[in-house]
């Protein structure tokens, strides 16, 4: 919601230059923290044939109300103090050849496992939980929402940016405002029986939003339906700003681009390793190119919550299928030229086979786990010992069942804790006819371990998928394209007036 105003300050510091002293004092201005705090398996990927690699950010608004300004804006003063929430979660990939980039939104009451979690200030320890993602940013901080996100999604995230409501305000202002429109008048007020509201009152049409009303704009969900809705509007806004940095010639004008560096700078939380204004300089050059054409907004595919109606999770298939995407970087749009390269099999390429030799089957000690438990499925009961049999009629005789208790893993993966281990791992998975990028190594785990994913629920062989194509997307993943002018947003009736 909040984090156009963190996309507008990346591309401005790409361009601005600085002198020396003023370079410092906005350097000074960086508040940072730690990449990751919590439990995470997630890996980078792999260099395409050019050697390029992708690049992920995550983006999160803060519902903090600890400050003055922030308590003024948020509403619900009763809230002051608390240990944030990040309402707003958003990730953003940039293709490794840098022509695409896309945007994921994940609402913010989406229940998903949440990694143990060590606060970096002040060492408190946050057990592994399952909950909506929102609560993890009150877990120690940004880096316990990266890692959340990379265990759902086995995506390698390179930073986090975080931002809360005085920050939004003063990015807004620095922009100059920002066009939305809505098709109806809209007024997202208190209702008799539904509380708090953003305040946003606007007449049906197109209006350019700033300061405390681009926040409203950001902030509004009962006008627009839902977190659903909300998710689209701030995508909206998102385009709109990018479209607007595009169109204007801010990078000329000295004391604009002085004003918009110091909101920027002021504004931002950021991953340490981005601590500085030459990487966000850096990260700005990476940024900029993408057309906005081919920029493509969306929202993880999801499903009401069967434990909670007011909450929702991840919509297995068309959620794994997005992620795939991701992981193997494969366009959302069908705009750009072929993917990464395949091999014979059609899936997509797969990290390097290790050059370890691998043991006899029968020397392998393995340990089989049934992670087939989802949000709406009890686990299938016996999968462990059936897939372990299945090892042992291949020759991994010391292939054995972990009868402790189920997990809820969207896709079956192979984990080994060292690299003396990882041919023995890749074995185990190419017997099953798991693919070599769901091998992973971990040190949550004493050795090569298969887990029996929500993928593969029954059968003796594993359902090998052909890899999505460019523009394969969900239909039900609401994109929306950073070139569209004419997109807009409908009113829920109750809050139309």
């Amino acid at each position: 919601m909040r984090w156009s105003a963190a996309t507008l300050s990346v591309l401005i510091l790409g361009t601005a230059g600085v002198g020396y002293l003023y370079y410092e004092h906005l350097n000074g201005n960086i508040q940072k923290g730690a990449r990751s705090i919590g439990d995470s398996k997630a890996r980078r990927t792999e260099p395409n044939a050019a050697g390029q690699t992708p690049l992920n950010i995550l983006l999160i608004g803060s519902d903090s109300r600890n400050s003055a300004a922030n308590v003024s804006l948020g509403g619900d003063r009763k809230n002051a103090g608390n240990p944030p929430l990040g309402d707003v979660q958003m990730l953003v990939h940039v293709s490794a050849d840098r022509k695409s980039a896309a945007v994921v939104s994940i609402p913010r009451d989406t229940r998903v496992d949440i990694p143990k979690c060590v606060d970096p200030k002040t060492g408190e320890k946050f057990a592994a939980t399952n909950d909506i993602i929102n609560t993890s940013l009150a877990r120690g901080g940004a880096g316990c929402t990266l890692a959340t996100w990379q265990n759902l999604t086995g995506v390698y995230i390179d930073h986090w940016m975080t931002i809360d409501f005085a920050g939004v305000v003063k990015m807004a202002d620095a922009i100059g405002g920002v066009e939305v429109c809505v098709k109806q008048n809209v007024w997202d007020r208190p209702k008799p029986r539904v509380s708090g509201g953003s305040g946003l009152k606007l007449t049906a049409g197109r209006h350019k939003v700033q300061g405390k009303q681009a926040l409203q704009w950001l902030r509004t969900r009962h006008a627009f339906y839902s977190d659903l809705g909300r998710a689209k509007a701030q995508h909206m806004y998102m385009n709109s700003m990018i479209r607007t940095l595009k169109s204007q010639n801010v990078f000329t004008d000295g004391g604009r681009l002085t004003d918009l560096a110091e909101a920027a700078t002021k504004s931002l939380t950021v991953s340490e390793e981005l601590g500085s204004v030459k990487e966000l300089f850096d990260l700005g050059m990476q940024l900029k190119s993408v057309p906005t054409d081919r920029i493509t907004m969306t929202t993880m595919p999801t499903v009401e919550d069967p434990k909670d109606v007011n909450h929702l999770v991840p919509a297995g298939a068309d959620a794994e299928q997005m992620w795939t995407m991701l992981r193997d970087d494969i366009a959302f749009d069908d705009k750009g030229g072929a993917p990464a390269a395949k091999n014979p099999t059609g899936e997509a390429s797969a990290p390097p086979v290790s050059t370890d030799p691998a043991a006899a089957p029968g020397k392998i000690g393995v340990l089989v786990q049934n992670g087939t438990r989802t949000a709406e499925l009890a686990a299938v009961g016996g999968r462990a010992t059936a897939i372990s049999q299945v090892l042992i009629g291949k020759g991994f005789t010391n292939a054995a069942a972990d009868t402790s208790g189920s997990l809820s893993v969207e896709q079956t993966v192979v984990h080994y804790p060292s690299a003396d281990l990882a041919g023995d791992a890749q074995l185990v998975a190419k017997s099953l006819g798991i693919p070599a990028s769901s091998v992973k190594k971990s040190t949550d785990v004493s050795g090569v371990t298969v887990t029996v994913g929500a993928d593969w629920r029954e059968g003796a062989a594993y359902p090998r998928k052909a890899a999505p194509k460019a523009g394969q997307l969900p239909a039900t993943a609401d994109k929306l394209v950073g070139s569209d002018t004419k997109s807009c947003m409908d009113v829920y009736s109750p809050y139309r007036w």
